[in-house]
């Protein structure tokens, strides 16, 4: 059991503070002779955080990771004088790792002594590696020292940059005013709203998946199982409600190795979400998954998985139904992976932080399987309220073959668009969307069957308002096909209107006039003496084209818009490849060199670059000197939006509005 706490420990704590730094480190250099040197590293610790010592606790089954120096090309340009020196730790039991460990509370002190064998040597690097906790986390990190020998400044070997290349750099890194102004708060509706809904939508594929053949007839055998092999009632339905703690453990568990993806750069999991050969395997893999729903083969897991975690929860005890959860979740893969594929396509679609996204969803999910093992075992009378198993199950699994269908073409819209193909324009999209949902208004009436279907003698009042509902449904996307009805509703999901068979005016937002280059774009508001309305945005985000088709399209906003400011929309999925003169190596840290070959590239770098973020959509308001003219903006409702657009030319110098 203390394997799973301290596991699940690490797992919290990439969540949740991947970049909490309780430990900062410092460093000196003291000669003792022409050829012996005394390095001292300190490290300054958080109140109520624990630096582990270098010594490996004795006896512990698992210990936490002991702080570690390496010294790069030691032995062959210095050697060590001795071992690493640590101030005197503290040492205590342990009632996690069930062992005596020594660490160190606000301070610690680590001394090296080297001496010098290759001449001239005047520069070494040392690195790292640490772990540190508190009462409820620990983080896991290395850090790498450049250290001085003779007092000369640093030289970084491993910064490979041209000049070329540092030209190129310094030019996206904007001499931004008031950048202060960037932080204070606006109003917006990204966050708790936002969480909810992506909540909502896990906690509904979690019922969706409740309905499936794989699932509900497990329902009253596990209840039963609970209810009577147990020696009280009460027992019983702690162990159902243990056993439900688990499904959800478990599907939020498996969302936490997206976390270390994004603490590793912000951005990856944007690039990879918009990432053309990616869209096209998800494009795939959900035809794959409607076929499967569609009854024409089986998706499962390898048999010796699902048996060897059934074999493991016979254990009995906590161990043995935290097993049983684990068997749930692998046998009934064949029907909760598609719409766990669709939870992750969608998560990937939605505003805000990938990762954090997909966590919320699976909680979601894993809590609307787990509800009805609790709920029956404490109220088992339901459970001869509960429908019989039939081909209404299989239908349920045909409905979800089809929306799977549907959104297979979102991910391969998103490829067409991020490479500027030009095969999926908003006419053809929905055209085929609007052929994918005849189809499933026939099969609902009873006019197409598939492999495990039983014919039909009758339509059941729910089949019937399923059907007569996609029909409506139909109708409403065939007015998407004339230009002057936008489908506001499905806003974000088709391509952009400006993306389309007919020619338009530009591929601008609304037919606005929009730069594509900032440089281009800042160039004509000083020549206009117009203010910037910065827009950083992507071909495959679906709230940019929210904001535009809802937000951008009230006429209030769009005259403020077209009237009053220089609309700059920089696309940082745009996979489009930068002429060779244009390509060059940016500096991430240290160790770290992004190369930027992509329009996307240069556009996502230069967003992180001067305003930290990596999010879309993302709105800043500047004057044409680059002041900033008002707070930040992301997602939000029409009044927000024009208030904030307002404040921004108020905000403006008066000789401009008198110029005006």
């Amino acid at each position: 059991m203390k394997k799973l706490v301290f596991f699940l420990m690490i797992f919290i704590s990439l969540c949740c503070k991947a970049q909490q730094e309780p430990v900062l480190w410092t460093h000196s250099v003291e000669k003792l002779s022409d050829t012996e040197y005394l390095l001292e590293f300190i490290a300054d610790i958080e109140d109520h955080w624990h630096l582990y010592s270098q010594k490996e606790a004795e006896g512990a089954e698992i210990s936490p990771i002991p702080t570690k120096f390496i010294f790069e090309e030691e032995g062959a340009a210095y050697k060590l004088i001795g071992e690493t020196i640590e101030s005197e730790p503290i040492t205590k039991y342990d009632k996690i790792f069930e062992a005596d460990l020594s660490f160190f509370d606000n301070q610690a002190v680590f001394k090296q002594k080297i001496e010098v064998i290759k001449p001239g040597l005047n520069q070494i690097t040392v690195y790292v590696e640490y772990q540190a906790c508190d009462d409820k986390e620990c983080i896991f990190r290395d850090n790498e020292f450049l250290i001085s020998l003779d007092g000369s400044a640093i030289l970084k070997t491993n910064t490979k940059i041209d000049a070329s290349s540092l030209a190129l750099s310094e030019s996206l890194k904007l001499p931004i005013q008031n950048k202060e102004l960037l932080n204070s708060e606006a109003d917006t509706v990204t966050g708790s709203k936002s969480f909810f809904g992506i909540f909502a939508l896990g906690f509904l594929g979690g019922l969706l998946a409740l309905l499936t053949p794989c699932v509900f007839p497990m329902i009253p055998l596990t209840v039963s199982f609970f209810t009577k092999s147990s020696s009280t009632r009460k027992k019983g339905i702690s162990n159902a409600v243990l056993y439900g703690f688990f499904i959800v453990l478990i599907y939020f568990l498996v969302s936490l190795p997206f976390h270390l993806f994004d603490s590793i750069q912000p951005e990856l999991l944007n690039s990879i979400s918009t990432n053309v050969w990616v869209n096209l395997f998800f494009f795939v893999v959900f035809i794959v998954f409607a076929f499967s729903f569609f009854g024409y083969f089986e998706l499962t897991l390898p048999a010796s998985w699902s048996n060897k975690m059934d074999n493991a929860s016979g254990i009995g005890g906590v161990l043995g139904i935290f097993f049983m959860a684990v068997t749930l979740a692998l046998v009934s893969f064949s029907c909760t992976g598609p719409i766990l594929g669709g939870l992750l396509g969608s998560t990937t679609l939605s505003q805000g932080n990938v990762a954090t996204n997909l966590s919320i969803g699976m909680t979601g999910f894993g809590l609307a399987l787990a509800l009805p093992f609790a709920l029956f075992a404490l109220f088992p009378g339901w459970l001869n309220s509960l429908p019989k198993s039939g081909g209404w199950l299989n239908t349920v699994k045909v409905v979800l073959g089809f929306l799977e269908l549907a959104l297979a073409f979102k991910f391969l819209s998103n490829a067409d668009l991020v490479a500027h193909w030009g095969i999926l324009k908003h006419e053809i999209f929905i055209a085929i969307w609007i052929i994918i949902f005849l189809l499933l208004m026939l099969y609902l009436f009873g006019k197409l069957r598939f492999k495990h279907d039983a014919p039909i003698k009758k339509l059941s009042g729910i089949r019937l308002s399923l059907a007569l509902l996609t029909l409506a449904f139909v109708v409403y996307l065939s007015t998407g096909l004339v230009k002057v009805t936008p489908l506001k509703l499905l806003s974000g999901f088709p391509p952009p209107a400006f993306y389309s068979v007919f020619e338009t005016k530009n591929d601008c937002p609304l037919g606005l006039d929009c730069f594509k280059d900032f440089d281009q774009g800042l160039a004509h508001a000083k020549k206009e003496n117009k203010p910037i309305l910065l827009d950083f945005t992507g071909w495959a985000c679906v709230n940019c084209r929210k904001m535009e088709e809802t937000v951008w399209s009230d006429p209030k906003v769009f005259d403020v818009i077209n009237d009053n400011y220089v609309l700059i929309s920089l696309y940082v999925d745009d996979r489009k490849v930068l002429p060779d003169n244009e390509k060059f190596d940016y500096q991430l840290t240290e160790n770290r060199i992004k190369t930027i070959k992509t329009v996307g590239d240069k556009w996502s770098t230069f967003q992180a670059t001067n305003f930290q973020t990596a999010s879309q959509p993302f709105y800043v308001l500047l004057s044409p000197e680059l002041e900033v003219l008002n707070s930040a903006q992301q997602y939000t409702d029409k009044q927000t939006y024009l208030n904030w657009l307002k404040k921004g030319l108020n905000n403006l110098k008066p000789n401009y509005l008198s110029s005006q």
